[in-house]
């Protein structure tokens, strides 16, 4: 994901989180924020990014394919 670095704002694409052991994790009702809003790109590592995104809540780690860039 070339595109994607720190700082850039994204969303989460659906249907790569849902059944992800990311999505198993936690509670299975995944939050409507996650697709509904953008999150911005606070750190990066080789295959996840912490995003924060503009509703109260904490950053999260995702993974880099679950994510594309916001337009």
């Amino acid at each position: 994901m070339p595109d994607i670095k720190k700082g850039s704002l994204i969303r989460v694409v659906k249907e790569k989180i849902e059944g992800s052991l990311e999505a198993q994790a936690s509670d299975s009702r995944l939050p409507s924020y996650l697709f509904d809003t953008k999150g911005q790109i606070l750190e990066l590592n080789d295959e996840y990014a912490l995003i924060q995104f503009y509703v109260p809540t904490p950053s999260v780690w995702l993974r880099l394919d679950q994510l594309e860039e916001a337009k």
